[in-house]
């Protein structure tokens, strides 16, 4: 299948979301995350060339929203937002932290694998040291960009659980932004259920239901995004 042609036959569904039905648990769709963001700039082609802001959550989200961004010709940012994660597995998550200070917690997840306050709290921290080190360390002392009367389209390579996209819809809010937009290669239907009601407007291209999901599965290449490699993707800086 070419999915850059199916991506003509999308439908529209849960109100804003928009997919590419032929797509619909479909596993290894993509060649990388570089093709993926090709995909979603066909979605996405009535935003070319406007004043809108891609926002990639680094670091497996920026590869995505460089594609997009170039293909498009949209400015290009990035949102700090990183997991909370479990003390036996750091590829397993419980909530977000995001650059603002903003907290998500899945309590029910809390409770259910009971938790303590003290585990809480230090994966808290955890995430919080590495958010600010990041900031820090992407942004330095530029200004976060005025959004207040333009589109924002975060961008990652896939929605798991989505307690990381709501901490970075609730700190764009926090920043002005009255228009986001969510773009994403892959989601789990669950999490776009939760996600619908906080943005305008949701494209992704593979949405999977099913009891497991994993975001590597929608890719043919997949492997970590090395820090120091998201400086290509919008600055001419080296780190």
């Amino acid at each position: 299948m070419n999915i850059i042609n199916s991506v003509f036959k999308m439908k529209a569904s849960l109100g804003n979301l928009v997919e590419i039905k032929e797509l619909r648990n479909a596993i290894y769709i993509f060649n990388d995350r570089k093709h993926a963001g090709s995909v979603l700039a066909v979605m996405l082609k009535d935003y070319s060339g406007t004043d809108s802001i891609i926002f990639g959550i680094p670091a497996g989200g920026m590869p995505v929203a460089a594609s997009m961004a170039n293909d498009l010709n949209l400015e290009l940012d990035l949102l700090v937002v990183s997991k909370v994660t479990l003390p036996w597995n750091t590829e397993a998550g419980y909530g977000a932290v995001a650059f603002d200070g903003t907290i998500i917690l899945n309590n029910d997840l809390i409770s259910q694998i009971g938790l303590s306050n003290e585990d809480t709290k230090l994966g808290i921290e955890t995430a919080k040291k590495k958010v600010a080190r990041r900031y820090k360390k992407f942004k330095g002392e530029k200004e976060f960009p005025d959004i207040t009367h333009k589109t924002s389209i975060i961008m990652d390579d896939g929605i798991a659980s989505g307690y990381t996209m709501l901490a970075a819809i609730n700190a764009l809010i926090k920043q002005g932004s009255n228009d986001i937009v969510i773009a994403v290669p892959t989601a789990h239907q669950k999490s776009i259920e939760i996600l619908t009601s906080k943005v305008n407007k949701i494209f992704c291209a593979n949405v999977r239901e099913g009891t497991s999901f994993a975001v590597a599965s929608a890719y043919k290449n997949w492997m970590d995004v090395d820090e120091d490699d998201i400086f290509k993707y919008f600055t001419d800086e080296t780190p």
